[in-house]
Order: C-alpha cells, then structure tokens, then sequence
C-alpha cells in the first residue's frame, strides 16, 4: 500500500489581482503559511502560468517548479477544465461559454474549439517539462441538454454524440500519451462523462485509451445520489486524482435533484468546505489507500456559505488528520508461527 500525498491545494477558486492571490510566489507563500505541501494550478490563470511557454521552455517550467520549491511546496498537476469545456460544446451553451475563451474566437465556435484542442496539446507538453504524471480536464458536452429523456430522444442521438466526443479526444489522449501524463477527466455534471455509465461509454468508443482517467471528487456523487464508496471499488484503476470537496442533499417535499432553478445557497444538494458537509471521507481515504492510490489529496474549496480563506485554513488540518500513514507490518506480525511450506502441508494433513 501507498501513503496517499497531502495536504494541496486547488488554485482555481482562490486566483485574483489581490495579493496574496495575484502571483505564484504569492499565492505559494500563502498555501505554505497554511500547512499545504502541494498546488494544482489552473492553467488558465495567466497570473500563474504562461502555459505556451510551460509547454516550449524546459527553463521556464524550471523555474515554476523553482517558485514553488521555495515555499517548500511542489507543484502536483496542471488543470484545464475550461479549456476542455470548449473541446465539446453544445449551441444552446456557446453565449455562456464564449467567456472562457479569449476574445478573439467568441461567436465562432470551430476556432474556438480550435483554440482549445491547442491549449490541451501544450497542457501534455507542459506537464511533461514539469515532470508531471497527471493533468485533469473536463471532457465538454455535445448531449448535456438531452440529459432528460423528455421528449423522447431520437434513436442514435447520445450515440453519435459519444461518436463524436471520442473523435475530438482520441488526437489529445494520443498527444498526453507520448508526453507520459495520464489525462484525467473530472466525472461532473453538465458534462457529457457526468457518471461510470458514461465515463464507459467514453472509454468505449476511445479502445479503453490507458490515458483516459478520472479525477474522484464525491460532492458531485452525493448531488447526484451516487453511491461514491462502490465507485471507488469498480473505478479504482482509473482513479488518478482525487479533490477532496464536500457536499450535502437534503431533498425536501419541493425541491430534489434538479435544485429547482435556485442559487446554490438554497438548493437541496449544494457544495461544503470540508467536514461541514455529508461525505464519508473516512470512508474515502481508506478505500484509496487499500487500492494504493498514489496521488495527491487535493482540497477544492467551494462553498455557498463559508468564507474561502477559512474554508482553505480549516481544509489543510482536515486533509492531513485524515491521510492513513499505511503500516509497513500487519497488525498480527506478533503472533506469527513462522511456519514453513512443510508445516503448512503438515497442518492441511497433506504430508
């Protein structure tokens, strides 16, 4: 077994033009002021990461790691979850989405999609120069808005959807495989890999790609009244990143899943700072460790209520108090016989 890595944590939520958020060295001596020993950066945030440079220069990647390593902290992923949002984008979506791709591109949506299929093909290389094994992504939506089957979907709809979606990623696993990194799709609602049934559907038409895993994060299980315990029993071998994120579902007799068109403060299923919500993360780490999870326990604060500074503060003392520190004997070492294969056969009556 491994010791699962932590405590880090997930820049995306905490980027601003205010110190201590405005820079990397910044926003490095905070999160190491607070106990983390890691960060995942979005690579997004120019403030952070120049990621055409990350990806050309092995010098500049150097010295990211550099700005880190000063904080004693290292740098355990790059993310791309917006960049990936635009891999795949359905019409309904392009106004909203337009926003996460830069100006440019808004209003033509194949050279935004080419703008982002780029982004991901310098995330492989820039992981590589950073002497990462892991990137994670979201996978984009061609079928989201067809997620209810009323009206009745046509015959062959999610199937050409998936069709397609696997297309547009076959190039970019290939490019992550040849840069060694393991591509990991955050399962998360509003995009077309929202659960295992259609993380499988994925793998499917992708020839079970071996650069086609998951990010494990349980609070968009419990919104979904997922069992997220068993998911790490059947997915544990696609599981390479893990946000540790809170959630709690309180369905009442007006509101359910759906949430009812509210903010996130007043839905029945809405996002905890860690240990305020309902998730078992007991439960979680020891089910990790048993299937020698070797990465990254990665808080990602969101929260409807809870300041983020707090949330951040109290998150890094919750992660480190729940790592399992795996013992290097079992625990009934002190009774051991010490019998050999002659006593064994003796005792089955076999001798």
């Amino acid at each position: 077994m491994k010791t699962i890595k932590g405590p880090a944590i997930f820049l995306a939520q905490f980027a601003s033009d205010e110190a201590p958020f405005d820079t990397l060295d910044n926003v490095c001596r905070w999160a190491a002021g607070l106990g983390y020993k890691g960060i995942q950066i979005p690579a997004w945030v120019g403030s952070y990461i120049d990621l055409e440079k990350a990806a050309t220069s092995k010098a500049y990647a150097d010295d990211l790691n550099a700005v880190a390593a000063r904080h004693g902290l290292v740098i355990t992923d790059l993310t791309t979850h917006l960049q990936g949002q635009l891999v795949a984008v359905h019409p309904a979506y392009d106004t909203a989405f337009d926003g996460f791709a830069p100006a440019s591109v808004h209003g033509n949506p194949a050279a935004r999609q080419e703008w982002a299929v780029q982004q991901l093909m310098w995330a492989a290389a820039a992981s590589r120069n950073l002497g990462l094994t892991t990137h994670g992504t979201f996978s984009g939506a061609l079928v989201w808005p067809f997620m209810y089957p009323w009206p009745q979907r046509p015959a062959g709809l999610v199937e050409e959807a998936f069709d397609e979606l696997a297309r547009r990623w076959t190039p970019i696993l290939n490019e992550f495989d040849r840069n060694g990194v393991d591509l990991c799709y955050e399962i998360h609602p509003g995009e077309d890999l929202h659960d295992g049934v259609t993380f499988e559907m994925f793998l499917d038409r992708v020839n079970n790609h071996p650069r086609a895993n998951m990010i494990y994060d349980p609070s968009h299980y419990v919104l979904q009244c997922l069992d997220y315990l068993d998911h790490i029993d059947i997915y544990h071998d696609r599981i390479k990143m893990f946000h540790a994120k809170d959630a709690e579902f309180n369905p009442t007799g007006r509101q359910g899943v759906y949430g009812g068109f509210q903010s996130w403060v007043n839905r029945a299923g809405r996002f905890r700072s860690l240990g305020d919500g309902q998730v078992d993360f007991a439960g979680i780490f020891s089910k990790l460790t048993q299937y020698d999870f070797s990465g990254w326990a990665v808080l990602e604060w969101e929260c409807a209520m809870k300041h983020p500074e707090d949330g951040a503060r109290e998150g890094a003392e919750f992660i480190a108090s729940h790592i399992i520190r795996v013992t290097e004997r079992a625990f009934d070492d002190f009774a051991s016989s010490g019998t050999d294969r002659e006593a064994n056969r003796k005792m089955l009556g076999l001798s």
